[in-house]
């Protein structure tokens, strides 16, 4: 389930900060591909939804869930592991196209916390 709480709180970018060495045009980089790659990857996850292919849902879902990880959004990874485990194990796939309408809704969130992010940033170079 995604933490709604965290939906208005800043992004937790700690992990690109160590990885980069707290490199402001790094991650400012990654969350430019973050933004660019993640409608692809969602629009790949739902069409298999959508066709109820489970193994490309689980594959789509495995691509996806770790990038939610270096936004700092735990709770969404989570969220999208579940969505794999399900679909991978052909459990409760029911339950799989409410939890995808849910991470869509929350995308839209997400790139206005990117947004807020970047402009913080921005203001460090």
């Amino acid at each position: 389930m995604i933490d709604q709480n965290k939906n208005n709180q800043p992004l937790d970018l700690s992990y690109l900060r160590e990885i980069s060495g707290d490199s402001v045009e790094f991650i400012l980089e990654m969350l430019d591909v973050f933004e660019k790659q993640t409608p692809v990857y969602m629009a790949d996850l739902e069409k298999a939804i959508l066709a109820k292919n489970w193994k490309a849902t689980f594959e789509c879902a495995h691509k996806i869930k770790p990038t939610f990880y270096y936004v700092g959004r735990e709770d969404v990874r989570d969220h999208m592991q579940e969505i794999e485990s399900n679909a991978r194990d052909n459990k409760e796939t029911a339950l799989i196209p409410e939890a995808f309408a849910e991470a869509k809704r929350f995308i839209v969130i997400l790139y206005k916390q990117l947004d807020d992010a970047k402009a913080l940033l921005q203001q460090r170079l």
